[in-house]
């Protein structure tokens, strides 16, 4: 089909605006990134863009020199499996059981549900209750915290709805259970938006800094992102610089500066989460439109 002049010019303008956007989202990723690869002494002297002047891994030798990175990359891998499993079985069970019809006391437990997600108790208060059910400071808090998403569970509930009802019907007539039904039938079926929402649940627990960081208090606990935060810190960037032995000391001192040793901390801490996005993408717009369209 011919496009006519006036479609041209607004597609033009369109892709423009387009490419517009996605270099500035882009390009603060890609300077950390080259930042991070550059000579820290060149780099202090500022104009660098889109290509280190002075390429070196010392920056990352240093970075991963210090044992404390491991731990937390342990623990925020743990907490970002384990958790994002545990919040899908539960999210999932509750919407399940909220897209049937016939239960009692349904209206109310979704508009309890919904309630939550506009009004909270507090910092606070939230903190007094974790403390005297004993989660504070474990890392079943890391686990446990955000189990249930209320936005996940409208979701799940909502693909739920649209499921054809002979499907269960057959299965209990086979002599299926409710569970049976769930983990037999619905949950190979649900590919699309838990593959989807899996996504999101782990980038909130892989991103998460700032729970951990009140309710955690043993460093053998603080995820990747809490740590990041600690090293892009100045005070604590100098003091990592001070952990290596004198003789890199003296080798580094004059090619590291705390500004491309916190840009090589942040790419650690980053790039691991950016590499599950390909592999799930696909996934994306069909997950949440499937979980979307009928309420």
């Amino acid at each position: 089909m011919k496009l006519s002049l006036s479609d041209k010019v607004m597609k033009t303008i369109i892709y423009s605006l387009l490419l517009v956007l996605a270099f500035i989202t882009f390009y603060p990723f890609w300077n950390s990134l080259v930042l991070s690869f550059n000579v820290g002494s060149d780099a202090a002297a500022g104009g660098i863009t889109f290509w280190p002047r002075k390429f070196t891994f010392e920056n990352y030798e240093l970075v991963f020199k210090e044992k404390s990175i491991y731990h937390a990359y342990l623990i925020t891998v743990l907490r970002t499996v384990v958790g994002t499993l545990v919040a899908m079985f539960f999210t999932a069970l509750f919407a399940y059981a909220m897209s049937k019809k016939g239960i009692v006391f349904k209206k109310f437990y979704t508009l309890f549900a919904i309630f939550t997600m506009f009004f909270q108790g507090g910092l606070i208060p939230y903190f007094v209750v974790m403390y005297n059910v004993h989660l504070y400071n474990t890392f079943w808090f890391l686990i446990l915290h955000g189990m249930i998403s209320v936005y996940n569970m409208i979701i799940f509930r909502t693909f739920f709805m649209e499921l054809p009802d002979g499907l269960e019907e057959s299965a209990k007539i086979d002599g299926c259970s409710n569970f049976g039904v769930f983990f037999r039938i619905v949950v190979p079926i649900s590919g699309p938006v838990i593959a989807t929402l899996s996504l999101f649940t782990a980038v909130f627990l892989w991103n998460d800094w700032f729970t951990p960081s009140v309710f955690i208090n043993n460093q053998n606990l603080i995820p990747l992102q809490t740590t990041l935060v600690q090293i892009i810190n100045a005070g604590a960037t100098a003091s990592l610089l001070t952990n290596v032995n004198s003789h890199t000391a003296s080798m580094l001192q004059n090619t590291v500066t705390v500004k491309t040793l916190q840009m090589a901390t942040m790419m650690v801490a980053t790039l691991p989460i950016l590499a599950v996005y390909p592999f799930l993408q696909r996934f994306f717009v069909k997950g949440v439109l499937v979980g979307s369209l009928k309420e």
